[in-house]
């Protein structure tokens, strides 16, 4: 197993479970990939940024119940309110959650949909929403953005902000350049397909401390071996197996999985002669990544109660988000309660240009949105630059990497590798790691994992 995020800790507790034997190779020191958290002074923690547990996370949630029977290290946030600068903030708490009655009880309760606005919007194309069919869908839309699909159906401007601050912009993505089949696939997951709604829940502690140290402590128990700190350099074919390559050195296995981002595989990829074929190689060195996103963090010695723990911005520059950590995160809670202070992030998604003016901005634009912050002091500050998510583009669907490879002891898994699901972000990491163990067990005949989903299919395709 190569890789200790999302989509390998699923597909190490699928093999683990069904008695194969498995050695998890991660090479940061925690576990989590992308969802991680670490330590920085004073006793606090560091993370890549807030990231939503929806109730559509099926298969997620179940990995995490294997270390959590009751998720009970999940706690639900009451609303998830997004501002648009000079006009409406719109809520999601109250919106029914079975479909059809989801999206129009959204129409009616909203105050950026307004009954003249929706005049405008084409019936046909609308409709379309409720015929799709993945994964069909998807190569369907092939070549389409996320903003061209909003076009075609003639989405009312002051509303256009919601589907691609919600959607588009989760995938740290510019909307003319994201998967437009990927749009409809969360329309039809959060609003049409689903009876959970666009609510979510969160870790009550850090993410280490609440998901991924416990995850470990289970796969312990089931023999997994697990190093972190050790990067795999090289892997290829060898007596039947697998041979790889690391800085301790190398070893044998039967099978692998790579669970990796996108440029750690294609660096991998590139390293290793005699993995692959040549189409296949070349259509993983064609992937792409995202524009950078950068997540600010400040400890501030005064409280913020006015600040929600979680609020989506919209028109407010290089800002899309605000969150108050030390409304649901204990080791934030405690930090806050004991320095009379609250503990603040801020995101900023496909950023141009992610230097100090975009982190001046991005603060100054906090302050706008919550004029409370201004002045307050800061007793501790993190800042944090990546550019390494998948950026799933208008380009063919077909293409994108699956779990198999050319090579049937060589697997895929994570959130860059294509599923037939209607599932994204952590889901489709957990998703496509639950299939790459599916794959080696079938392999090995021994019984794989029931996978689970939205529907696959619109309330109306034919």
């Amino acid at each position: 197993m190569v890789g200790g995020g999302i989509a390998g800790l699923a597909a190490a507790t699928g093999l683990a479970e069904r008695g194969v034997a498995v050695t998890l190779m991660e090479a940061r020191a925690e576990l989590g990939g992308r969802v991680r958290a670490w330590p920085v002074d004073g006793g606090r923690t560091m993370s890549r940024g807030f990231h939503a547990f929806f109730r559509q996370y099926y298969n997620l949630r179940a990995l995490l119940r294997r270390a959590d029977p009751a998720l009970e290290r999940l706690v639900p946030l009451a609303d998830y309110p997004l501002t648009l600068a000079g006009g409406p903030t719109d809520s999601f708490a109250r919106i029914p959650r079975t479909p059809p009655w989801s999206i129009l009880g959204f129409v009616a309760l909203s105050p950026t949909f307004r009954i003249r606005d929706l005049a405008g919007v084409d019936v046909r194309a609308a409709v379309d929403l409720l015929r799709v069919d993945f994964p069909g869908t998807y190569s369907e839309q092939d070549g389409t953005s996320a903003a061209e699909v909003l076009d075609r159906l003639r989405f009312p401007d002051g509303a256009r902000h919601l589907a691609l601050e919600v959607f588009a912009r989760s995938f740290f993505a510019d909307p003319r350049e994201f998967s437009g089949g990927e749009l409809l696939a969360m329309f039809h997951t959060y609003f049409l397909g689903s009876a959970e709604g666009l609510l979510f829940d969160v870790p009550d502690d850090d993410y280490d401390t609440a998901l991924w140290a416990p995850l470990g402590r289970y796969l312990a128990r089931l023999g997994v071996e697990t190093r972190c700190g050790v990067r795999v350099s090289e892997i290829g074919p060898d007596s039947g197996g697998v041979r790889i390559v690391h800085e301790q050195g190398q070893e044998r296995a039967d099978a692998v999985v790579l669970a990796l981002d996108t440029a750690a595989l294609q660096r991998l990829v590139r390293d290793s002669d005699g993995l692959g074929d040549p189409e296949w190689r070349d259509r993983i060195a064609r992937l792409r990544v995202a524009p950078p996103f950068a997540v600010g963090r400040r400890w501030l010695g005064r409280p913020q109660p006015g600040v929600p723990a979680f609020l989506a911005t919209s028109g407010y520059g290089p800002l899309d988000n605000v969150s108050r950590l030390d409304a649901f995160e204990a080791g934030a809670a405690g930090w806050a309660a004991r320095n009379d202070g609250a503990v603040i992030e801020v995101h900023g998604y496909a950023l141009a240009d992610p230097g100090p003016v975009t982190r001046a901005r991005l603060w100054a634009e906090a302050e706008r949105v919550r004029p409370s912050l201004a002045g307050a002091p800061v007793v501790a500050e993190e800042w944090l630059v990546e550019a390494d998510c998948p950026l799933v583009d208008t380009t063919p669907w077909a293409d994108r990497p699956t779990v198999t490879t050319p090579d049937a002891r060589v697997v895929l898994a994570g959130d860059l590798v294509r599923c037939d699901l209607p599932v994204a972000l952590m889901e489709r990491a957990a998703s496509t790691g639950w299939q790459a163990a599916n794959q080696l067990l079938t392999g090995w005949g021994r019984r794989g994992h029931t996978l689970w989903s939205p529907p696959t299919r619109g309330l109306l395709a034919r």
